[in-house]
């Protein structure tokens, strides 16, 4: 195979032939091509395999359309807490224009663009199935049944990320339930929807059919939302959902669900009956690892695969699992960092230069997985959150102390949004004086993250925060806040 990439398509021979790569990368959504990009720059041979769009989950039914949904709700809610502003937004948001700029964002589920980066670098694409056939081989079956067999020198590395994972209801597939896929993807807004379940997908899309006109229920089988986050996250933006107009049933769990006549009517496991029109299911992931072929390389089909900090899979020296599959954490701009780590352990072994172990914050050890992972749930208000809660701090072990601040105390915040509402907690390790969470509820703190991220990656000491002035008067004077609570 040359140096100049190719797209395989449809191949008329009945023949499967036979190409070695360096690297053989099984899907290409945003962690894939990011291992395709780090290996390709290091000079090595790299193929990657897609059976549905480049670009994969994130790019068509995930980050890029959940968020240009909620863009414009979020953009409202800020415009009607400013004073002048508030009485020129009144109205109902122009569902079909954000639709319309959802499916712009979407580049319309079509991966022309992607398909073109990916040659850019010079990877070699094949479209298909592709399954493992023995160690370091790949055969991937195109969409016209033509076969292509790929050896892989040095590493394959699976990309495969995981899919919504749906309840065991008797006769579900026949209720034609919603996914986050067909949540973000839906060309209409439904007149009535419920929504099951209490996590990042259930609150942000509750958020959104809300705003663009649908009546929404909440059915969250625990006691509230946002379990992963401090419990005041899923306090905060419950009460703005309701407010918003959203009913939310905790500790309620379905029964049975059936369409009769086109209505979805659930019954819940205390016998009531809640109809819509649909009923979205976000309510768990399942790695994509089921079909690709794992049984004929000794490891478990359909399991999340465990990996070292290199990311290479347990008790192999040639077998990479990167973002979703692994379990480690469940987020697109993790799973790229991870794809960052795996393809610099790529290069380094096949270039036969030794990876320091063990290495902590070195080029080849994923430890922020660990450490600092960072996630903003894109709610109103927004929930922002990085490293451990306190309840997992003192679980692990951790003498710790929780500093919270509310953010009606921070200047920057009442003028940002009038009236702003939200609180903001930093978990103290009071051994090491350093940080090991930070979670912030409120307009705008998605935009306060990375500062909380930098300060728990790098194990910034608190005495020396004092010298990381913040800028005033912006929503950042909250950490101020938090040091004088602590000092105080």
């Amino acid at each position: 195979m040359s140096s100049t990439a190719a797209t395989h398509q449809a191949d008329t021979s009945a023949k499967a032939d036979s190409t070695e790569y360096d690297v053989v990368v099984l899907g290409a959504g945003p962690v894939g091509e990011n291992v395709a990009d780090r290996t390709r720059a290091a000079g090595l041979s790299t193929a990657i395999i897609e059976s549905e769009l480049i670009g994969g989950e994130c790019s068509y039914w995930a980050c890029m359309p959940s968020k240009a949904l909620l863009r414009p709700v979020i953009a409202r809610a800020d415009a009607r807490r400013v004073p002048g502003l508030r009485q020129l937004v009144s109205g109902d948001l122009d569902a079909a224009a954000v639709l319309a700029h959802r499916d712009y964002y979407t580049s319309h589920w079509k991966d022309d663009g992607q398909v073109g980066w990916l040659e850019n670098i010079g990877a070699d694409i094949y479209r298909g199935q592709g399954r493992f056939s023995g160690p370091r081989t790949v055969t991937v079956t195109g969409p016209d049944g033509e076969q292509h067999t790929l050896i892989a020198r040095h590493a394959v590395a699976v990309c495969t990320g995981s899919r919504a994972q749906l309840p065991d209801l008797p006769g579900l597939a026949d209720v034609r339930p919603w996914t986050s896929r067909e949540a973000t993807s839906s060309p209409t807004v439904p007149g009535r929807l419920i929504v099951v379940g209490g996590g990042v997908v259930a609150t942000e899309m509750a958020t959104a059919w809300q705003a663009l006109g649908s009546q929404v229920t909440v059915l969250v089988r625990g006691k509230g939302l946002l379990p992963r986050m401090e419990s005041f996250a899923g306090e905060l933006v419950a009460e703005a959902l309701s407010e918003a107009g959203v009913e939310i049933r905790t500790g309620t769990s379905i029964a049975s669900v059936v369409r009769e006549n086109g209505t979805v009517v659930a019954t819940t496991d205390a016998g009531d009956r809640v109809e819509a029109d649909e009923i979205l299911f976000a309510t768990g992931r399942a790695p994509r690892t089921d079909d690709i072929g794992l049984e004929t390389v000794g490891v478990e089909p359909g399991s999340w695969l465990s990996v070292d900090d290199s990311l290479l899979v347990t008790g192999t020296d040639w077998l990479y699992a990167v973002g979703d599959v692994n379990h480690r954490a469940l987020l697109t701009h993790q799973g790229k960092y991870q794809a960052r780590i795996a393809g610099a352990a790529i290069a380094a072994r096949a270039q036969g230069t030794p990876l320091i172990e063990p290495a902590p914050w070195g080029a080849h050890a994923a430890t922020a997985d660990h450490a600092a992972v960072p996630q903003v749930v894109f709610t109103d208000p927004e929930a922002a959150a990085v490293g451990l809660t306190f309840t997992e701090a003192q679980q692990a072990g951790h003498r710790v102390r929780a500093v919270d601040v509310e953010f009606s105390s921070v200047a920057g915040a009442g003028l940002y949004a009038d009236g702003y509402h939200g609180r903001a907690r930093m978990v103290v390790d009071l051994d090491g004086e350093i940080l090991l969470g930070v979670t912030f509820v409120g307009p705008g703190v998605g935009e306060l993250i990375h500062s909380a991220t930098i300060a728990v990656a790098g194990q910034v000491p608190v005495g020396r925060l004092w010298h990381a002035v913040p800028s005033y008067p912006t929503i950042s004077e909250v950490w101020l806040r938090f040091l004088e609570a602590y000092q105080g």
